[in-house]
């Protein structure tokens, strides 16, 4: 038996949407917080006030749906688990989420509760060539009404399936791997390595991957540009290991003894053949680049030092009486401070939330992820036409079991994820967690004449991450006691570098930086959009511009010492259509969502405001214009904000398959955006907003050899405006109030009722007798505080580690050139 046909894992953003996955088999109950104070509060079982209508499917209705596919649509052959894309076979199933106008009657008023549907996605051949096709199935649970049907009604390209470019991964991968074996001499002279073809995981060996951006012929085939790479099995850190050396193939006919090199690429040179290069090696003027080799260097480690301080833990947030938010972990539906909503996710876009309300209004339908994109720009033909659409990989299954105690505190409440994919439902442990922090910076503060109050800034935060190949997405959904909501996104990991070259022509700082002997950084922007669906006080809503804008005016109490006195004035643009905004220079102008039925109690339209929240600056868009790579599918990445009309028929902006047909994506979002107006007499008001999250990416000696999250994060916050009659954190908030030294006491200024701040004291003096004892003390707290001390656990402090169950992924970085669809895991005798 030949020896390299053993069981053997490889990784490549190439790899068809039909796999096997690995899966974590351990499956525990989820971690709980920890409660150890001795007069810790018991609360009552908590419960949804409604049921989670777009929970993800359970395992037992993934296996009936399963089943109903198998048996009605048995004329394809479908089977359970594929070898290639040529095998017909189910893919996927997940919840289809219901429309809109079929879930707003349920939830608000007294509709009945939605039908409930699967969505599925079938690989098989159509016209001899593998395709993914959508399907709907339903209603469930599956009776004799249910049926199959192509799901259509969601994509605006007339079509519900993309074909598969490659038809046979492993015969791609097999040929890289042929490749490398046949030019052995000339990467053994140039690179110091070779492909090990016994053994193409062997750590001292090179390994060669097709760039994850094919070039289309537009007949069906396709050209790749072949990147050799150090295997970096010790770091992960594949993507710091380039060599310098491209091959560029020809993979247009089926028949893959008929695919070829058709040129090379290496240190500035384009070759046009095998003999081409190697001829130029064989003169002496011929220049070699140093190599790129792994080391220390690529570590995320550091155990050894010890500067001073590193001997003494950090500190840790702690949480004696337990959780002060609701949680049904059935219904996945969370209630704090005001807030309230429900959790579901999808294996694409992770988690998301729906019927966000606050203080018992409405606020917002949803808000959810929808595509990651990340563009890349170089010199050489591995970056320089490198992109990901990242739910292409899965960034919901891709959301591996957090760490507790540091992406998230020890007190924390923890949910599973689960997905349904070629027949079996994998479930990832402890992968969204829940938890209340209390923030460095208050909340708010004054010191007055007579006092100081200080109100502690205490929020809630629901976290995933998801690490798609070299890079890992810490997603975060925040809360405020002010009503304020803030999506937010970190990053860190291997960045995707390239090699760096010394030659003359080489274009210094064009691109990047050089960070290491042989390597440079890549230059990329890294775009993430969001949809939120705002019904801000009902879904009858409006949007504006509120300028804040220089003038010139005449007062007549001005007069006549200033005739005319220069400020500045508050002036309201309606957006009239849909249309992309960007963030404004200099911040001058609010935009506003607000709602054209409900006022508060001073005659003000209710309303949110949009605008950029914490992180690095105004989250950006795309510099790239008119992508080549892209084509149609990234339109939603041309600006940062997008207004558009509530349609049934659009509920995403991008679809994950999008990434096989960039030119003729099953969803464009450029017919979403299409200008129709906000001012027809058919627009019921509803309208929906995209907003998009990243960074303009220039790594540094700073991203070795990871990327730092504070210095990667970006966010958009939803800031209540004039949606409640004053700020409701003031009944919500913990704090105190402090006298200052002097002849009143208590902090208040006056007796009762003599002075302005007299119905204060005397609110203050209806306390119970033993408070007014304690009148003259220096604090005056409001809110529960800490009243005695207490023993904390260890496990408050330093969680057991040993109760982190996920297994081995048997991949070194997830994901080859920063994303991954998963392992392809073949077993052959």
């Amino acid at each position: 038996m030949d020896s390299r046909r053993k069981p053997w894992v490889i990784l490549s953003s190439l790899v068809l949407l039909v796999t096997f996955l690995l899966y974590y088999s351990s499956w525990t109950t989820q971690r709980t917080p920890l409660k150890y104070a001795e007069q810790a509060i018991s609360k009552p079982a908590f419960k949804a006030p409604k049921e989670n209508i777009w929970a993800e499917l359970s395992e037992r209705e993934a296996a009936d749906v399963n089943a109903f596919i198998l048996k009605e649509y048995a004329h394809l052959n479908l089977t359970e688990q594929p070898k290639n894309a040529n095998e017909n076979s189910i893919f996927f199933v997940e919840t289809l989420r219901p429309n809109k106008t079929d879930a707003v009657p349920y939830l608000h008023g007294h509709g009945e509760i939605p039908q409930r549907y699967a969505k599925a996605a079938i690989s098989m051949e159509i016209d001899g060539l593998p395709h993914m096709v959508y399907y709907m199935v339903g209603p469930l649970p599956i009776s004799s009404e249910s049926k199959i049907s192509p799901l259509q009604y969601v994509f605006n390209n007339g079509k519900n399936s993309v074909q598969n470019p490659v038809s046979d991964f492993f015969a791609l991968m097999d040929y890289c791997i042929e490749l490398g074996v046949s030019i052995s001499d000339i990467t053994q002279n140039l690179l110091g390595a070779s492909v090990n073809q016994k053994n193409p995981e062997d750590p001292n060996g090179l390994m060669a991957f097709p760039r994850p951006t094919p070039i289309e012929t537009g007949e069906g085939g396709l050209i790749l540009w072949i990147q050799f790479q150090r295997p970096g099995f010790g770091s992960g850190g594949r993507t710091l290991l380039p060599q310098g050396l491209y091959a560029k193939v020809d993979a247009s006919s089926e028949n893959r003894a008929e695919w070829k090199p058709k040129k090379f690429y290496y240190n500035g040179v384009l070759y046009n053949s095998e003999d081409e290069i190697r001829a130029a090696m064989s003169d002496p003027d011929f220049v070699r680049v140093p190599t790129n080799i792994d080391g220390p260097w690529t570590d995320t480690e550091d155990f050894d030092s010890q500067p001073d301080g590193r001997e003494m833990p950090p500190p840790v947030s702690i949480q004696p009486y337990g959780p002060r938010y609701g949680l049904d972990r059935t219904q996945r539906f969370i209630s704090w401070f005001g807030f309230e909503f429900y959790i579901t996710t999808a294996q694409a876009t992770g988690v998301s939330l729906f019927d966000i309300r606050f203080k018992g209004e409405r606020v917002m339908y949803e808000v959810g992820m929808q595509e990651a994109l990340s563009h890349y720009a170089g010199n050489q033909p591995m970056n320089g036409g490198l992109e990901f659409l990242d739910t292409f990989f899965g960034m919901g299954k891709k959301s591996f079991e957090l760490v507790p105690g540091y992406d998230c505190p020890a007190h924390a409440d923890y949910l599973d994820i689960e997905y349904h994919e070629l027949n079996k439902t994998h479930k990832i442990p402890n992968s969204i967690c829940i938890f209340e922090f209390t923030a460095d910076h208050l909340l708010s503060r004054h010191s007055a004449q007579y006092s100081v109050t200080a109100s502690r800034n205490t929020f809630l935060t629901v976290r995933y991450v998801s690490t798609v190949g070299n890079y890992d997405y810490d997603f975060s959904y925040i809360f405020y006691m002010d009503g304020t909501m803030e999506v937010k996104v970190r990053a860190s990991g291997y960045i995707f570098a390239a090699f760096y070259s010394a030659d003359e022509k080489h274009e210094k700082g064009e691109y990047g930086h050089r960070i290491q002997d042989a390597l440079e950084s890549s230059m990329h922007d890294h775009v993430i959009n969001f949809r939120a669906d705002l019904d801000v006080a009902g879904e009858k809503n409006e949007m504006v511009r509120m300028a804040v804008e220089p003038v010139t005016k005449t007062f007549s109490w001005d007069q006549p010492e200033n005739p005319s006195r220069n400020t500045m004035h508050l002036v309201d643009y309606p957006v009239t259509e849909e249309t992309g905004l960007d963030w404004p220079k200099n911040s001058r102008e609010f935009y506003l969502v607000r709602s054209t039925e409900q006022k508060n109690a001073w005659g003000q339209p209710k309303g949110y405001r949009i605008t950029s929240g914490t992180g690095m600056g105004n989250p950006p868009h795309l510099t790239i214009v008119n992508s080549t790579v892209l084509g149609e599918s990234g339109r939603w990445a041309e600006h940062d904000i997008w207004a558009l009309r509530h349609k049934d028929t659009e509920p995403r902006s991008a679809d994950p398959l999008n990434y096989f047909a960039t030119h003729e994506p099953l969803v464009d979002f450029k017919k979403q955006a299409n200008h129709e107006s906000f001012e027809d007499e058919d627009f019921n008001g509803d309208m929906v907003f995209y907003f998009n999250l990243g960074a303009h990416h220039v790594p540094h000696s700073g991203d070795v050899p990871n990327t730092l999250m504070h210095t990667s994060a970006s966010s958009v916050m939803f800031v209540p405006h004039n949606f409640c009659d004053r700020d409701p954190s003031r009944e919500s908030v913990q704090g105190v109030r402090l006298q200052l030294k002097g002849h009143r006491s208590g902090g208040f200024a006056g007796e009762e009722f003599d002075e302005p701040n007299g119905d204060l004291r005397s609110r203050m003096d209806r306390h119970s007798h033993e408070e007014k004892k304690k009148k003259k003390t220096k604090a005056h707290y409001f809110g529960q505080t800490y009243e005695e001390g207490m023993k904390v656990p260890l496990e408050a402090l330093e969680p057991n580690q040993a109760g982190y169950i996920s297994e081995q992924n048997f991949v070194s970085d997830l994901g080859f050139n920063g994303s991954a669809i998963g392992a392809w895991h073949r077993d052959e005798a």
